[in-house]
């Protein structure tokens, strides 16, 4: 079973650098996008044979995310109920039988760290809410969650100690999160892999002289990362300042639950 995520920074845009043809190419079971930065009226997307489910912003241009899968989902919920960020298409939960799919664009602190308290609040009730789900079924949590959590995660540590993305606060909520039911595929599997990275600054050179961060995640309960196959980061797929991501499961280990708590 096939998952991708990306911010694709503008879907509009980036159908004209390569979308179709990845998505096509990656024949995924599940492939989440976030900051789409439109409504879903403004484009079509011949998707053939997924289901597509939305939430824009409302504020045009801004934001929004979308989950196209080909597997009808039993519910779907958008937002988690939170009162600063519910009106910025900033999630969507896709119930299965045998999980809950939680897509997430999770809100920048900003480079004066101006939005930092409601960003710390969007992530308890995040937090909350994913144990809450925890409790009842697994869950499968990705999308650009804006923070690098350790040191390698970022190729200027040092001097980026602090700034939005890498503030001790944002560092502990995943912290928190890792520590409390859930596990970073990526790491899991590749616990001392440097200079992986999924988001670089479009700054000149940047990206080919890989100086970037590793904001965007495939987290799972750790009740089925017996599951996971891989997670890996497709730095080389052009289109965005971001570059996807995709975790494989095996499907007959989720149905038979031969799982590990």
């Amino acid at each position: 079973m096939k998952f991708v995520s990306w911010n694709v920074n503008g879907i509009r845009a980036c159908l004209k650098k390569g979308f179709l043809d990845y998505f096509n190419q990656m024949d995924a079971d599940f492939f989440c996008i976030q900051e789409t930065k439109c409504q879903e009226g403004q484009v079509e997307l011949p998707l053939d044979g997924y289901y597509q489910f939305w939430n824009d912003a409302e504020k045009k241009g801004y934001s929004g995310m979308a989950i196209f899968t080909k597997h009808p989902p039993l519910s779907v919920n958008y937002g988690v109920g939170e009162k600063e960020c519910e009106s910025e298409g900033r999630i969507i939960t896709l119930e299965y039988d045998l999980f809950y799919l939680v897509n997430v664009y999770t809100p920048n602190s900003q480079r004066d760290l101006a939005r930092l308290d409601k960003r710390l609040q969007w992530e308890d009730e995040l937090f909350v809410y994913l144990k809450q789900l925890d409790a009842e079924k697994p869950v499968i949590y990705c999308g650009d969650l804006n923070v690098a959590h350790q040191e390698i995660d970022l190729k200027n540590a040092k001097s980026n100690i602090g700034n939005s993305g890498f503030t001790i606060e944002e560092r502990e909520k995943m912290t928190r999160l890792l520590s409390e039911g859930f596990t970073d595929t990526f790491r899991f599997l590749y616990p001392n892999k440097t200079d992986a990275y999924t988001w670089w600054s479009y700054m000149n050179k940047v990206r080919e002289r890989n100086i970037g961060w590793r904001i965007d995640y495939f987290i799972v309960s750790n009740c089925i990362r017996d599951a996971i196959i891989d997670s890996q980061i497709h730095s080389a797929v052009l289109g965005s300042d971001h570059c996807p991501i995709v975790l494989t499961l095996n499907e007959e280990l989720l149905k038979t639950k031969k799982i590990s708590i």
